[in-house]
């Protein structure tokens, strides 16, 4: 994908992007025909011969509004051949404006309306490059070279198309990290901001994954490349901004199937208008023509073009620069109108890794014991590679174990012999004496959704443990922010539902659907969306993907499977709710200023068109304001690139 291809122009006045004049967006062709314009206007008004300045007028008509009047006529030309009926281009009104007023002999007019149109056309193409300045960067960001380790130790520089899975990589300080792999050896901070928006470079050591694009600290690691290049994150950034330049959103698709109607509209009323003042309004036939030009660049459709794709562009730069991308500018307008959002639990509203939330001893145990028992949990859990004993460990990680000898029993649990007795750590049901105390420890814990592990001997149980996959505080504040804004709240989770409905009490969310099969979760996302129109689904795993293309807009957290992202409409890079809460902000605030330059660019066509009526408008003072009013629209457009 090139450059040019992400250098996608909402232009003000031209909005058929397939065509490729040699202006070339604004290009050293056009600047310098414009500047040369420039001079000969200059020149005009000091000329006393009224055929020498007119002709210079003339030469500014034509060397400042070549590429007006070329993509004017050109473009006509080939939309209309292309679909087979008259499909004018919007330039095509400011041309048969400046040509009107050459006919009347308004050479300094016709001069001054293009000079200022075409100018404000530069400024308006520069303002909205600006809007793609974080997309269009990425393309900087993909590393292009790699010190690839061969197998006697020594190190080659190599593309990174030439990379494999399995190759070892050297990376030193200030490296940029050529793919995704996973650290070998060797300890380092690395600023990930480039792909999770995190601000903070986050340690990395042996076992950690790494991502292509990001920029190595101070340390040097050896890494093993775990994908393909085409495969890493980074290309799939580029490959979701690729397809976010041709989707655009319903009001700007809506405008863009309305241009050419609105043009052919016009290019009618046009000599119609001329009729009315000639023979009704008593104007004259100057005077009729003179307004009649100016009806023109009154109700050309610049500012109403331009009220969308700048504004969405910058929306869609301001989220990719905090790590929220997002494949086009519909999905992101359809969150404006959100109602309802389903969430995956495991990843998504929780860490994805059991924690030990509770240790509670039996009323009979003295303290004196508690910390000898600990141990023993720690040096039996330490033999077992189950995730139950993962955090566990974890947990007590200051606690050195005991060298036992540990038997893993299916159906039981583990065994271990220590001091002449024999502990036990299992499942409730694996034990036959039980407490009062521990039992109601267990109901208690059990209610809150948390998996309830025991330590004892045979004939009695000593303590528990109470392990739960605890919800991210991030997803605490998102919950609340979508509750304040009346969005109905979902958890769809393949837990036992009273696990799921105690992680949805603690998160506050207004419903829990538990025990649901992968297969149906696309259904229960169907369903939602019969209450509530505008349906979002948010997830990270393989089975969350039926569900991510059957909602309205669909987002995988960034850290899920590479299916979940290739399917969803929008990536949070980095697994924080809170992202997906600021994203909606952003939609919201992006839904009020369209509509904001929409009425700003209507309210000055209607303006223009009365003065120009009643007799208080001239071309200059039209062309002014009505180029002033497309201004004020990108610019209004561009706020969206500040934090909302």
């Amino acid at each position: 994908m090139s450059e040019h291809s992400l250098n996608h122009r909402a232009s003000s006045c031209s909005h058929n992007h397939d065509h490729d004049h040699d202006h070339a967006h604004g290009g050293n062709k056009a600047a310098v025909l414009y500047f040369a314009g420039l001079a000969a206007f200059l020149a005009a008004l000091f000329v006393s011969s009224d055929l020498w300045s007119a002709v210079l007028f003339i030469l500014t008509l034509v060397l400042s509004g070549y590429h007006i009047i070329i993509e004017g006529f050109s473009d006509t030309y080939q939309q209309t051949r292309a679909k087979r009926k008259f499909t004018p281009n919007v330039h095509i009104l400011m041309t048969l404006a400046a040509i009107g007023a050459v006919v009347i002999g308004e050479y300094r007019e016709s001069a001054l309306l293009i000079l200022i149109f075409a100018g404000a056309h530069f400024l308006e193409e520069y303002a909205e490059k600006k809007s793609n300045k974080e997309i269009t960067s990425l393309l900087k960001l993909n590393p292009t070279t790699a010190r690839r380790i061969k197998s006697d130790g020594e190190v080659e520089t190599v593309e990174v198309s030439e990379l494999r899975i399995g190759d070892r990589l050297s990376i030193l300080n200030g490296d940029q990290i050529p793919t995704d792999g996973v650290v070998l050896s060797g300890t380092s901070s690395v600023d990930q901001s480039s792909i999770t928006g995190e601000s903070m470079p986050i340690e990395k050591r042996e076992g950690d994954e790494l991502f292509g694009s990001t920029i190595n600290g101070v340390g040097t690691m050896t890494m093993e490349v775990t994908k393909d290049s085409a495969d890493t994150v980074i290309s799939k950034i580029i490959q979701l901004v690729s397809q976010t330049q041709n989707n655009v959103s319903r009001t700007a698709a809506f405008i863009k199937r309305l241009e050419p109607v609105y043009v052919k509209v016009v290019l009618l009323l046009t000599p119609l208008f001329f009729l009315l003042g000639y023979y009704v309004l008593q104007w004259g036939a100057y005077g009729s023509l003179y307004r009649t030009m100016v009806f023109l660049i009154a109700t050309s459709p610049c500012a109403l073009a331009a009220t969308d794709i700048p504004a969405t562009l910058s929306s869609i730069s301001n989220l990719a620069k905090r790590g929220v991308l997002f494949k086009g500018g519909s999905y992101l307008s359809n969150l404006a109108d959100l109602k309802a959002v389903a969430f995956d639990k495991t990843g998504t509203l929780t860490t994805g890794k059991p924690v030990v939330t509770d240790t509670f001893f039996a009323d009979e145990v003295p303290v004196a014991e508690q910390e000898a028992f600990i141990r023993l949990i720690v040096s039996m859990e330490s033999k077992s590679n189950h995730p139950l004993a993962q955090a566990i460990l974890i947990r007590y990680e200051d606690v050195k174990p005991l060298d036992l000898e540990v038997e893993n029993v299916i159906g039981v649990g583990l065994l271990a012999e220590s001091d002449g007795a024999v502990y036990k750590i299992g499942k409730p049901t694996s034990y036959v004496t039980i407490s009062d105390s521990i039992q109601q420890q267990t109901i208690r814990y059990e209610e809150e959704g948390k998996t309830v592990v025991y330590f004892g001997t045979d004939d009695r149980v000593l303590a528990l443990l109470a392990i739960q996959d605890v919800p991210k505080e991030t997803s605490l504040e998102a919950i609340r922010y979508l509750k304040d804004q009346g969005i109905h709240t979902m958890m769809i989770t393949g837990d036992a539902k009273r696990t799921g409905e105690a992680i949805g009490r603690n998160l506050g969310i207004d419903e829990v659907r538990g025990n649901v099969m992968p297969d149906e979760k696309a259904s229960i996302i169907n369903e939602l969306k019969k209450t509530y129109p505008v349906t979002a689904m948010v997830g990270d795993g393989v089975n969350d993907a039926p569900a991510l293309v059957a909602a309205d807009v669909g987002i995988a957290m960034g850290e899920g499977t590479d299916i979940a992202i290739d399917v969803a409409d929008a990536v949070l890079m980095k697994n924080d709710l809170t992202k997906f809460s600021y994203t909606l902000q952003v939609a919201k605030k992006l839904r009020r200023l369209v509509v904001q330059n929409i009425v700003v660019a209507l309210a000055v066509v209607l303006f223009l068109v009365i003065a120009n009526i009643t007799g208080n408008m001239n071309m200059t003072g039209a062309v002014i304001i009505h180029e002033g009013s497309t201004l004020a629209v990108i610019l209004n457009g561009l706020r969206m690139l500040k934090k909302v």
